[in-house]
């Protein structure tokens, strides 16, 4: 499929903005936690008043070699912060603790995976660590502005992707997997309504294979749908422009939802407007060979590897291995519920946690670690179809039973409500007697070549044993009776 915007290439470039799940702050031991009234979590550090000094969160340290090493990244054993400076009234200092040419995380590349299934490296130039910046509060103000400064220091990991992606679907691929192996690495709980997780998009057009053009900055996106609808809107607005006899002018832009439009917010600042300079306050961060080893040896299966095993072990299409990693939770529950059927029974378990369990927890609006079924219950579930105890129809009953949150077993479900499968054979042909005698005009059709017949009598064969018959043995049984 072309990724050609009428007849316009889009290249593009990510700068996401993760904030790091410490406990305390980059530089002071204030608190992270979200939700505090406003300004009672900031502390003389994080305001920089006279006299106080940074104390660097060694913590953050180790959560960025962790990503570093999980996007297969150089790792910068001697990094420097430095002092970028600007205005910004949710800014305390004047300045905000950046690193500029030494990052803790160098070069790295992450796979994406693609809607038609194809796989695209997209190169990481660095991931840097920096604070974050306070809030600026609009709302319940008489027209004027609040400040929060709760936020102000709060570690960020500033991950800045090559313009490598030339669509928009590839730019929210690409995020949706950062976002992704941040969580599963455990450095983040990427919550984009908080604020965890945003993302600037750096967008420009040009002609299929021709020079660069002039990029706009998109700030501060925190949903993937907007990321998305961001990039188009302002793709068609270059295009439009440049069509009309225009230039584009390289600008910070905002987009604004409502009205599905980005507009200017200011002139783009080049790495000189912000005069970095080395933090006088802080020694340069050495990282030992035996500290990045220590940390490489902590590092859980990463998503690739654990989809390959997944393909390899349980043989497993590629779609639903991918699924199934799509977040370490849900490989989780699927290794343990196939802990309890063995692995023969992989595909009938992968088809369970994809299918019934993910619809069902879209519905109560949960995700996998809140799932009221726990991955031993769904387990024993479906060793229940698999040794023929109960069929697919009876099991979806016995889930929903589960998912009420009883904690009760399939075992349990299946006796107290006696829904154990009928596979005695005298009893099913007694059953499927008494259906053929009770509709002797349908048997007369099926005698006669229409094959329908056939399924409308297996239906009441199944109704008039409560859904208990095998289905396999009334298939057989019926089509022996029938002569």
């Amino acid at each position: 499929m072309s990724n050609l915007l009428h007849g316009w290439e889009l290249v593009i470039g990510l700068e996401i903005h993760c904030q790091l799940n410490t406990n305390s702050k980059l530089f002071s031991a204030s608190s992270t936690t979200f939700g505090a009234e406003p300004n009672t979590q900031a502390s003389l550090i994080d305001l920089a008043m006279p006299g106080v000094l940074p104390v660097l969160n060694a913590e953050v340290v180790n959560k960025a070699i962790r990503f570093g090493l999980g996007i297969n990244a150089e790792i910068g054993q001697a990094s420097v912060f430095a002092r970028k400076n600007y205005f910004y009234p949710d800014l305390p200092k004047g300045y905000q603790i950046s690193q500029l040419d030494h990052p803790i995380v160098g070069k790295g590349y992450l796979d994406i995976r693609l809607e038609d299934g194809t796989e695209k490296r997209i190169g990481i130039t660095r991931a840097h660590l920096e604070e974050d910046a306070g809030k600026s509060l609009h709302e319940d103000f008489s027209g004027m502005t609040g400040i929060d400064l709760n936020r102000a220091g709060t570690p960020l990991l500033e991950i800045v992707s090559e313009p490598d992606m030339r669509s928009a679907a590839e730019a929210v691929a690409y995020v949706r997997s950062i976002h992704s192996l941040v969580r599963w690495l455990g450095i983040s709980d990427g919550n984009m309504a908080e604020g965890s997780f945003r993302c600037d998009c750096n967008v420009s057009v040009r002609q299929v294979g021709g020079e660069l053009g002039t990029r706009c900055e998109l700030k501060n996106i925190n949903s993937f749908r907007f990321i998305e609808r961001a990039i188009l809107v302002e793709a068609e607005r270059q295009i439009d422009l440049i069509e009309s006899g225009g230039v584009v002018k390289q600008q910070t832009r905002l987009y604004d939802a409502n009205k599905n439009e980005t507009r200017s917010m200011r002139s783009k600042e080049e790495a000189n407007d912000y005069r970095y300079f080395p933090d006088p306050d802080l020694l340069t961060v050495v990282v030992s060979d035996a500290q990045i080893e220590r940390i490489r040896s902590e590092l859980p299966e990463l998503p690739a590897a654990r989809k390959a095993r997944f393909i390899q072990d349980f043989a497993l299409t590629d779609y639903d291995a991918s699924t199934l990693t799509s977040t370490r939770e849900l490989a989780d529950y699927f290794e343990a519920a196939l802990a309890v059927t063995g692995v023969s029974s992989a595909k009938i378990t992968a088809n369970w946690v994809m299918g019934e369990l993910l619809a069902a927890l879209k519905i109560q609006e949960k995700d996998v670690a809140e799932s009221p079924v726990s991955p031993v219950q769904l387990g024993g579930l479906v060793a229940r179809i698999v040794d023929n105890t109960i069929s697919g129809k009876i099991a979806k009953q016995v889930f929903a039973e589960m998912m009420t949150g009883s904690g009760d077993s399939a075992d349990q479900i299946i006796d107290a409500q006696g829904l154990k499968q009928e596979t005695d054979s005298g009893a099913i042909e007694q059953i499927i007697r008494e259906v053929m005698a009770a509709n002797s005009e349908m048997v007369a059709e099926y005698r006669a070549g229409k094959e329908k017949a056939f399924n409308g009598l297996v239906g009441q064969v199944m109704k008039a044993s409560k859904g208990k018959a095998n289905p396999a043995q009334v298939n057989a049984l019926m089509k022996g009776m029938l002569g």
